[in-house]
């Protein structure tokens, strides 16, 4: 009843951690040994990752006898697999032990073992044989799981609407209003990567009572800076405060003595999730950033949400990297045709605009705006505006311009312009960025600004 030479692909269901598998050793003698394996991990279609938490018996036998037996079963509906491994190496380090270390910790603390699992190393087996052992009565009375639409289906047309987004504001939203309408993901943020600072900053968020953007979270930090640092999928079944992936660590870039403090942007992120899932954006093998969501339930995201989040995270990322290179100056019939202007605003007392050069913090009537490189363009703006009386503006100009300091590469300038018009909008509506074509755009004042330049 058993079949041999199966594909991994229909384990998968079995290794999301709900139900511990059993492991089987042998001594060198030949004396076998038992014991529950607290996580397995799909590495490929023929490698399988295990947990090295403990230097037992278990650990002692395969460094003696590379061969072992795993048993897992599916929870779905409740039919038995059995791999016949071989143990290769352990890896303390890199994409798989990180997001081996991520998952491990939201089981630690969902069982209530967090003082006692901390993953040493990621054991790599290669998995010589699969077999379904015979089906007992009692899966075929469960109840079939949950429809869910068809992935190929959902890329299809995900694909479809991201290929129609013209700017980087619409390709942002389109990608986040199709993981809410079509998988239900309604707490989802995109952070993009800034090469100089080693930090992401979140352009684009959903779900959250307040956006967030210009959130940063240092590379490393929480299921966010880990996937982006590892370049892999980093995803917790499970609440995981323990472990601090439960959030985004956050740290301001302020040093003491480099300038003002206040100027953290809270994370948009759930209070208290259940379940995460980071994918990190490539293009042309770099990272750009990285696409995020959470939910409140336990084993909210499966292995089929991340591998389709990766598809999408490719194209995502490849657009985002194309965005960035539309440069292409416009004609003035052009330029008239992209101008969108925001509800009218009053003018009210004059702003005070306070520009502290050390680390490029800008601050309107005492209150925090931005700062980094979109803090530099804005105050770029602003004297260019009150100097020459100038409104109007291109990507190419900006990247000429020395003092904002730009990357030579990846300089991410068309992320940075949406974050600067996105905080605008939210926080200093009487200060406006609209596009007026391809790699040029508008900024307006209304009414009176003071500007005020702090060294320190």
């Amino acid at each position: 009843m058993s079949a041999a030479g199966m594909d991994l692909e229909e384990v998968r269901p079995c290794l999301e951690g709900a139900i511990p598998a059993m492991m089987a050793t042998a001594a060198p003698d030949g004396t076998p040994n038992v014991a529950y394996l607290s996580q397995v991990h799909y590495v490929d279609a023929r490698h399988v990752g295990l947990s090295f938490q403990f230097f037992n018996k278990t650990r002692q036998n395969l460094l003696a006898n590379p061969r072992s037996t795993l048993l897992v079963l599916n929870p779905i509906n409740a039919v038995f697999y059995r791999l016949h491994l071989r143990y290769l190496r352990t890896e303390t380090q890199g994409p798989v032990f990180e997001g081996m270390k991520a998952q491990l910790a939201g089981i630690a603390s969902h069982t209530g073992m967090a003082d006692v699992f901390r993953l040493l190393g990621s054991d790599i087996h290669e998995v010589l044989q699969v077999e379904r052992l015979p089906q007992a009565p009692l899966a075929e009375a469960l109840p079939p799981p949950r429809a869910r639409p068809s992935p190929l289906g959902v890329l299809r047309r995900a694909s479809a609407r991201l290929s129609a987004a013209a700017s980087l504001g619409e390709l942002l939203e389109t990608a986040l209003e199709t993981l809410e309408s079509e998988l239900a993901m309604r707490h989802a943020m995109v952070l993009i990567l800034d090469s100089a600072t080693q930090r992401l900053y979140t352009v684009a968020s959903r779900g959250y009572a307040t956006s967030g953007v210009g959130s940063e979270i240092a590379l490393g930090d929480g299921v966010i800076g880990v996937a982006a640092r590892e370049r892999t999928p980093v995803r917790i079944m499970h609440m995981a405060s323990a472990y601090l992936y439960s959030r985004a660590m956050r740290d301001s870039l302020f040093d003491e003595g480099s300038g003002p403090p206040g100027t953290d942007i809270p994370y948009p992120g759930l209070a208290e999730p259940h379940s995460q899932l980071a994918v990190p954006l490539l293009s042309a093998d770099r990272v750009i950033g990285v696409l995020f969501v959470e939910g409140r339930e336990d084993m909210q995201f499966s292995y089929e949400d991340e591998d389709l989040l990766v598809a999408l995270g490719g194209q995502l990322g490849a657009a985002i990297d194309l965005m960035h290179e539309a440069e292409a100056p416009c004609d003035e019939a052009q330029a008239a045709q992209g101008v969108t202007a925001g509800p009218p605003v009053a003018e009210g007392p004059p702003l005070h605009v306070r520009h502290y050069r050390s680390n490029d913090s800008v601050f309107v009537n005492h209150t925090y705006l931005i700062k980094g490189v979109a803090g530099a363009i804005l105050w770029k703006l602003l004297q260019d505006r009150q100097r020459h009386g100038r409104s109007d503006f291109t990507n190419r100009e900006l990247r000429l311009d020395a003092s904002l300091r730009l990357p030579d590469v990846a300089d991410n300038l068309e992320a940075r312009l949406w974050l600067l018009h996105r905080r605008l909008q939210e926080q200093c509506p009487r200060l406006r960025i609209h596009k007026t074509g391809r790699g040029s755009f508008r900024f307006e004042a209304l009414g009176q600004v003071v500007l005020e330049e702090v060294a320190a």
